[in-house]
């Protein structure tokens, strides 16, 4: 079995294409349209994982909730450094400024999408 993607629903399909392209590095695979959605499959950098942004035509006008039950998106970085120049450059800003993570010169930080969902970047010292 092979895990294929996880799906959001978003309020603004512009912001947030723009947030998972041009921070996160992630390529849109392809679009399709269904009755009442428009879904938008971006792939990671490895190609390994996608992230399907679902776009209703009726979306709620503050969004929507984020469950109780989600917890983050994981991704993986060279350089935390490199990353919060872009992330600063793009016009975001860290929920979590990047720390060491155990004492070994791993580091992790975290930031929110357009919607509120919280990603988290790893900097790992040997992956």
């Amino acid at each position: 079995m092979k895990f294929l993607h996880s799906m959001i629903r978003v309020k603004d399909i512009d912001a947030s294409l723009k947030f998972y392209t041009e921070l996160l590095n992630m390529t849109l695979d392809h679009k399709k349209r269904l009755e009442d959605c428009e879904l938008y499959f971006l792939n990671d950098e490895s190609g390994c994982c996608q992230i399907e942004l679902t776009y209703n035509d009726e979306t709620p006008k503050d969004g929507y909730k984020i469950g109780e039950n989600f917890g983050h998106f994981g991704f993986a970085v060279n350089s935390l450094a490199e990353f919060t120049e872009k992330l600063h450059s793009l016009g975001y800003e860290y929920l979590y400024e990047p720390f060491d993570l155990n004492g070994k010169g791993s580091k992790i930080a975290f930031v929110k999408d357009p919607d509120g969902n919280e990603i988290e970047l790893i900097e790992k010292v040997i992956w």
